[in-house]
C-alpha cells in the first residue's frame, strides 16, 4: 500500500489552497516560535478553520498543554504532532479529546528504541525525524538503516530530507509499518511556501510507482 503524504509547514492562505488542491491526507502547521515555518499571528483563523480535505494537524514542541488544546479547538485540528520530550501522560490526555496524536522522535545511531514501549498507548502515530536540536525542518535525512532497530508494530510517518531526489528510495523501504511520508523543507520556494510544481511532479512519481 502506497504511504500516505503529509505536507508541513504551511502558513500563506493561497500557497496552503494550491497544497490542498493536490489532495495530500495531512496538511501541517507549526507553532514552534523557534522555527523557521512557525505560523505567527499571521495565520488565518477562520481559514484554516473551514479547510477541509486534508486532515489538519498542529506542530508542537514542549508547549503548555492548554495551549495546545486551545488551538485544536480554535483551528479545528484533528491532530497534533508532538516534537519535544512530552511523557506518555501528555500525549494521552490529548488524545483523550479524540484528537490524533503524533508522537515525533529524533533519530540517530544513539537513539534508544525502547523508550518507545512507554507511548504505545499514548501515541497513534510515531514520527521518526533527523535528530537536531532544531525538532525538525533541518532538510538532513537520518539513516534509514537504522529503522531495523524499529521492532514495534505502531505505524510511523517518515520526516527529515524527504526530497525528490530520494522519494523512490523511501517508496521502495519495504516497510508495512511506514504509514506516511512527511514532505517539508525539500519542497520549498521560501520557508513556509510550497514549491506547487516540484509537489505536483513528486506526487505524480508516487502515484506512477
Amino acid at each position: 500500500m502506497k504511504p500516505k503524504i503529509k505536507i508541513c509547514g504551511l502558513r500563506d492562505p493561497e500557497n496552503i489552497r494550491d497544497v490542498l488542491a493536490l489532495q495530500p491526507d495531512y496538511i501541517g502547521f507549526i507553532f514552534y516560535p523557534a522555527s523557521k515555518r512557525f505560523v505567527g499571528s499571521s495565520l488565518d483563523v477562520a481559514g484554516v478553520a473551514q479547510l477541509e480535505g486534508a486532515i489538519k494537524t498542529g506542530v508542537f514542541v514542549d508547549a503548555d498543554e492548554g495551549y495546545v488544546t486551545s488551538q485544536i479547538r480554535k483551528y479545528g485540528f484533528q491532530a497534533v504532532q508532538l516534537h519535544g520530550s512530552e511523557d506518555p501522560a501528555y500525549c494521552a490526555r490529548l488524545q483523550a479529546t479524540g484528537t490524533t496524536v503524533i508522537k515525533a522522535f529524533g533519530i540517530d545511531e544513539r537513539f534508544d528504541w525502547a523508550r518507545l514501549g512507554e507511548y504505545e498507548r499514548a501515541a497513534d502515530y510515531y514520527l521518526f525525524d533527523t535528530q537536531s536540536n532544531q525538532h525538525g525542518g533541518t532538510g538532513m535525512r537520518f539513516d534509514w538503516k537504522l529503522l531495523e532497530g524499529y521492532t514495534l508494530e505502531k505505524p510511523f510517518f517518515l520526516s527529515g530530507g524527504i526530497g525528490s531526489e530520494n522519494i523512490h528510495e523511501a517508496l521502495k523501504m519495504g516497510d508495512d509499518r511506514l504509514y506516511a511520508l512527511d514532505l517539508n523543507s525539500k519542497f520549498e520556494t521560501a520557508p513556509g511556501i510550497k514549491d506547487i510544481e516540484l509537489l505536483k511532479q513528486t506526487l505524480q512519481t508516487i502515484n506512477d510507482e
